[in-house]
């Protein structure tokens, strides 16, 4: 699919998601992520206690955002993790209504597992995303039975029904972005950011500095490609 020549910015936001460890998120911001993620959520081997995910924030520099993601939470647990870590941006990843996911007086992200049932069409898939048209961003993720962080791509053929332009949600673009494809993914979708987790670790929650650097760079490059391109349009 070709990506239409008013998507996206000219420079595409990157979030580094699951991070656990200060190292890491140092070596985030020091790479020049944008954003960065807290896992809320139980299953997940990235998960957080607040205590972790407080020390952790309070370490993020100013002008970098901190998102909490959620999977069928509760309201407490929002509350809690609002009231202890202060994010800046909720995010939710299961079957979380509309109406629950604004009821917390701030701004969120839905995800959307492309291909779960209900999504496995270009047209379920809009409908999905229509439904959550109050969110600042709409994520596509691969469908997996662990809600993220599987390494695994989609067919991004999916989201062709997707509403683009400026009255839409932002498209943020996961799952299985890699530095090797990262490329290929926003030259072909222009999403307005990227959000990488397993795709930048050596194992479950532990990001590699170089890895981090490598996939910012494959970022940073596809940028100066889209911007070369649409120089030679004018």
């Amino acid at each position: 699919m070709s990506a239409p020549a008013d998507a996206g910015p000219a420079r595409t936001r990157i979030k580094i998601c699951g991070l656990t460890r200060v190292q890491d998120l140092d070596a985030a911001v020091a790479a020049g992520a944008d954003a960065i993620g807290f896992v809320f959520y139980p299953p997940s081997r990235r998960c957080l206690t607040l205590a972790q995910a407080a020390a952790l924030r309070a370490r993020v520099p100013a002008f970098v955002g901190a998102t909490a993601l959620f999977v069928n939470p509760d309201a407490r647990t929002v509350h809690q993790v609002i009231e202890a870590v202060r994010p800046d941006l909720l995010q939710f990843h299961g079957e979380e209504p509309p109406d629950f996911c604004g009821s917390f007086g701030m701004r969120y992200v839905k995800a959307f597992r492309v291909g779960a049932p209900g999504q496995s069409s270009a047209a379920e898939l809009a409908r999905a995303c229509v439904s959550h048209a109050q969110a600042a961003g709409w994520l596509f993720d691969s469908y997996s039975a662990g809600y993220g962080g599987s390494g695994s791509g989609f067919d991004m053929a999916l989201l062709a029904d997707v509403p683009r332009g400026t009255d839409a949600p932002a498209l943020i673009l996961s799952g299985g972005l890699k530095a090797e494809t990262v490329g290929e993914k926003i030259s072909a979708l222009a999403p307005f950011a990227v959000d990488v987790s397993s795709g930048v670790e050596s194992a479950p929650g532990i990001k590699d500095p170089a890895g981090i650097q490598a996939f910012v760079q494959a970022v940073r490059a596809a940028d100066r490609l889209r911007t070369l391109a649409a120089s030679k349009l004018q």
